[in-house]
């Protein structure tokens, strides 16, 4: 007998997770009757939803507040670099750093565009040109840290308005068409298909941004072993050691403390809605529960023309937790899960048996948004099976 939860504790854990956010659905479209923004215990947010079909906010919550931007920065540097200029006249090396830098979330090639271009002019240059509102260079106590710049959600929906229907068409197609290939793993090892990217089906286009986590997953292996151990990966810093504090009141008052993760992007048939959603969590919050609380908080929103995958969410625990091309531990890796994230479960079946003293199991669920399988033995559930989930 297999038990997916190790103790007490973890068995009260599961059964609140089960209760609320454990929910099989068949596709469906947004909208969606309103609803009140979840916004998990212990999260501070700002979310704003754009209808581009119908000109009006679906979504509202805390638009203006400020919170430092980590990645999503990127857009305003990308947009600064091609401004008055056509994708086609970038030199192969620009190319090739905004590409990384909009796929991946490249931190490289966003700090050569911010040291060669002004640095903080760079956003200054871009709050006039776009009219906004809330956004601020990084603070005084830290100018040369781009993922500091001041960002709210509703300036982040007026930059993709500006990139939808005032950029020129080929720089609107070149940026929209890199976040369209917004890769699962970015290059600093985090998984950054939180958010939009996790709650919604194709098409979207996404720009992410996270600060603060110690571990993000995403590091895929090929070993092949006869369970799944715990596997370590190794962070990138987006910020010096040291500077996590928060700066002084007024201009320079964005918090530099909490853990950050962001999802942005656009969602639906021709693009019809613009979402953006800033989030910080309690100190010491795992990349995991961050990566399920935005998720959460994301799939609670009316996103007109968006439609939602099938299937049920289930909350996972162990890390380096591996997805798997088929349900052995000899095939693939698709990649690692953030510990302790919640997954989308589509169906399960039987496959090879997987020991985690002292449990055991055959059961593999199938992750449709990973296009892969895991063993059930780190679901957060009570049995082998998943109740209520179908055999593949």
């Amino acid at each position: 007998m297999r038990a997916g939860v190790l103790a007490a504790a973890l068995a009260a854990l599961v059964c609140t997770t089960a209760t609320a956010a454990t929910t099989a659905s068949a596709e469906s479209p947004s909208p969606r009757p309103a609803v009140q923004v979840d916004v998990p215990a212990g999260v501070t947010a700002g979310v704003a939803v754009f209808d581009r079909q119908t000109g009006t906010f679906t979504e509202q919550l805390n638009t203006a507040g400020q919170f430092r931007s980590a990645s999503v920065v990127k857009l305003l540097i990308a947009l600064d670099v091609l401004w008055n200029r056509s994708p086609d006249a970038l030199s192969a090396a620009d190319r090739a750093r905004i590409d990384t830098m909009l796929r991946g979330s490249d931190d490289t090639a966003a700090s050569t565009f911010w040291a060669n271009n002004g640095s903080g002019a760079i956003v200054d240059r871009m709050v006039t040109r776009l009219g906004l509102t809330d956004t601020a260079r990084p603070p005084s106590t830290h100018p040369g840290y781009w993922g500091y710049t001041a960002l709210s959600a509703r300036d982040t929906v007026k930059i993709y308005r500006y990139m939808l229907d005032s950029a020129p068409a080929a720089t609107r197609d070149y940026l929209l068409g890199d976040l369209r290939q917004s890769t699962r793993c970015a290059t600093d090892g985090y998984d950054q298909h939180f958010g939009i990217a996790g709650s919604f089906n194709r098409p979207w286009a996404v720009k992410q941004g996270w600060s603060g986590f110690s571990s993000g997953g995403c590091t895929a292996t090929t070993a092949t072993v006869a369970s799944e151990p715990n596997a370590k990966v190794t962070k990138v810093a987006k910020e010096p050691a040291g500077t996590v504090a928060r700066t002084p009141a007024g201009a320079d008052a964005i918090d530099l403390a909490r853990p950050a993760l962001h999802t942005t992007g656009v969602v639906g048939a021709g693009d019809r809605s613009i979402v953006a959603v800033f989030t910080l969590h309690s100190s010491g919050t795992s990349y995991g529960k961050a990566y399920t609380d935005i998720g959460r908080l994301t799939r609670s929103l009316n996103v007109p023309g968006a439609s939602r995958p099938a299937g049920t969410w289930v909350g996972t625990w162990g890390s380096g937790v591996r997805v798997r091309t088929q349900a052995t531990t000899t095939s693939g890796t698709v990649t690692t899960l953030p510990a302790g994230v919640e997954v989308l479960v589509g169906c399960q079946q039987r496959g090879q048996q997987v020991s985690e003293p002292p449990y055991v199991n055959d059961w593999w669920a199938y992750l449709p948004q990973y296009g892969g399988y895991m063993t059930n033995i780190y679901l957060s559930v009570p049995e082998n099976q998943v109740p209520g989930v179908p055999v593949c």
